[in-house]
């Protein structure tokens, strides 16, 4: 008999331990990222080019923490070189492929509101479908 609830409480411990690491406890209170289908397009706009479109809009909105001094999670997005080396988890462009890059990912987290948010400086539409524009033509 001890044997039986020994067994009963091990296979329930790992059941439950199971359905922990598929859904934590914080995420729900974590803001997802926006499906693919749900993400703002790409901008229509052709030759999008990291130092005339993308860089301004980092330097407002990304650079203070994501600069040359001491950028969080080891991304940089100051130079073109840097954005593209990625940070310490590993690259955040997929070059050719905006859906599928971290950065892009990163920008259109879903806030509690249902706007797409970051935690310290929102884009607009318009600037992450620029952004989605510069990787899906080459991201130069």
């Amino acid at each position: 008999m001890k044997l039986y609830l020994f067994s009963l409480m091990a296979s329930s411990f790992l059941a439950a331990s199971a359905v922990a690491a598929e859904n934590p406890t914080n995420a729900a209170a974590s803001p997802a990222p926006a499906p693919a289908s749900k993400m703002p397009p790409a901008s229509a706009k052709q030759g999008v080019t990291f130092a005339k479109d993308i860089q301004p809009i980092f330097e407002t909105a990304c650079v203070r923490c994501h600069g040359a001094t001491n950028p969080r999670a080891g991304v940089r997005l100051d130079t073109l070189d840097a954005t593209l080396k990625g940070g310490t988890n590993g690259k955040m462009v997929v070059v050719g492929d905006s859906a599928k890059s971290v950065l892009v990912t990163k920008i259109t987290t879903v806030g509690p509101n249902g706007a797409f948010s970051h935690p310290r400086q929102p884009l607009d539409n318009d600037q992450i479908g620029l952004i989605r524009a510069w990787i899906d033509q080459g991201a130069k």
